[in-house]
């Protein structure tokens, strides 16, 4: 399952054996965006203003659980969750 965490309506998701650079998923409503784990970029795609801004949040305090659940993914293990934001 490639949901890594799920907090105020938004979904971060990382998918297994996906491209570089390392990145994750995070939808919120019908918007999507890819981030960059390493400069918390937006790489494609939107979220609205206040999603992105939680989604940065999160992605800050989680950032080193990122890049761990990235190398597990990249070899097809599963990666696990990561806590939400409170």
């Amino acid at each position: 399952m490639p949901e890594r965490s799920r907090f105020y309506g938004i979904v971060i998701k990382m998918y297994f054996g996906d491209h570089d650079p390392p990145h994750f998923h995070a939808e919120y409503a019908e918007d999507r965006a890819v981030i960059n784990i390493d400069t918390l970029a937006v790489l494609g795609g939107r979220l609205p203003p206040r999603a992105l801004g939680l989604v940065a949040e999160w992605a800050a305090l989680h950032q080193e659980e990122l890049r761990q659940a990235w190398q597990k993914a990249k070899k097809l293990e599963p990666a696990g969750k990561i806590a939400p934001l409170p």
